[in-house]
């Protein structure tokens, strides 16, 4: 088999997984190599999940959920996609359709150690690893955290493969990828989660880190929507479950004490914006044209005073 750049070589860990609860499905996976997610990681809302690693061949992803809207289970959309690849006994692949089903293949020349476990709903499949205990040790993290989310979930089993050792070359890149059971009018909306480490000391802290920022916008997305609805006490309190995740970002703050000053609660607002004011002028400049466009809801003197804070 010879490498190209169109099949690199992300020998990985990975764990393609189904929320039996919300039908959810996500794909998660850590490498020493760098931007994992963007060659082993594949989904589509309401058709499946992809991971492609090892000799990785880009066009599973892709072809792999072609097959599976095509209406092929796992398995078959597997065996299809091997049957006329003269690299299959270096690759190593898992897929997971809308059903929950589950096929994979670790190729008898992947490099060692290698394997894969598949539970339900799930599987786990690594190659190149320092030991051969890491597909177990993930599998049971992921059956021992079924209270988690599914994000946290299959983290959990990342965490879980590193902690047995990992790739034996160390370790890059990370990526998390969640998509919807099923698909709604919306594609747009149909990822809910799409992260990527690309080149970092330690991927996976930094994965865990983004998607606790995730969760926060996810806060500030609500707030904003209470903003259109003009739910102002709905939109303080989202803003507020978002600055505390993340109690040094000055947009969560910002857009805490705009509410705040929305509900006639000026001198609260003008408090947090003080030090805002001070750490970036510009915050400062933003609120002057917030008026013209409803976002800002106070008399001519009240925004004379907040914009006179020092």
């Amino acid at each position: 088999m010879v490498y190209s750049a169109t099949n690199p070589l992300a020998h990985t860990f990975s764990i393609v997984a189904r929320d039996p609860a919300t039908g959810d499905m996500a794909v998660a996976v850590q490498s020493h190599w760098f931007s994992v997610g963007t060659s082993v990681s594949w989904g589509e809302a309401g058709v499946g999940v992809v991971a492609t690693q090892s000799f990785t061949n880009k066009s599973f992803g892709l072809r792999g959920l072609a097959l599976l809207k095509s209406g092929k289970t796992a398995q078959q959309a597997l065996d299809e996609l091997l049957a006329n690849d003269e690299g299959r006994d270096v690759r190593q692949v898992a897929i997971l359709d809308a059903q929950g089903n589950v096929a994979t293949h670790t190729g008898k020349k992947c490099v060692d150690e290698a394997g894969h476990v598949k539970g339900k709903q799930f599987s786990v499949q690594a190659n190149m690893m320092l030991n051969n205990t890491v597909p177990a040790a993930m599998a049971k993290a992921y059956e021992q955290n079924a209270g988690l989310p599914l994000a946290e979930r299959v983290l959990a089993a990342l965490d879980a493969a590193q902690a047995a050792g990992g790739d034996i070359r160390g370790r890059q890149s990370a990526a998390l990828l969640v998509v919807r059971g099923k698909a709604t009018e919306g594609a747009w909306a149909d990822r809910l989660i799409d992260l990527r480490v690309d080149d970092n000391d330690v991927p996976l802290k930094e994965l865990r880190r983004l998607l606790s920022l995730h969760r926060a916008y996810e806060h500030m997305n609500a707030g904003d929507l209470a903003v259109e609805k003009n739910d102002v006490p709905g939109a303080i309190r989202e803003y507020q479950a978002a600055e505390k995740m993340f109690p040094n970002n000055l947009e969560m703050k910002y857009w805490h004490a705009i509410s705040l000053a929305n509900k006639q609660q000026v001198p609260a607002a003008m408090a947090l914006l003080r030090p805002i004011f001070k750490q970036e002028p510009n915050w400062r400049t933003l609120t002057e044209r917030l008026p013209k466009v409803g976002l800002l809801t106070v008399s001519d003197a009240e925004l004379k005073q907040i914009l006179s804070v020092k």
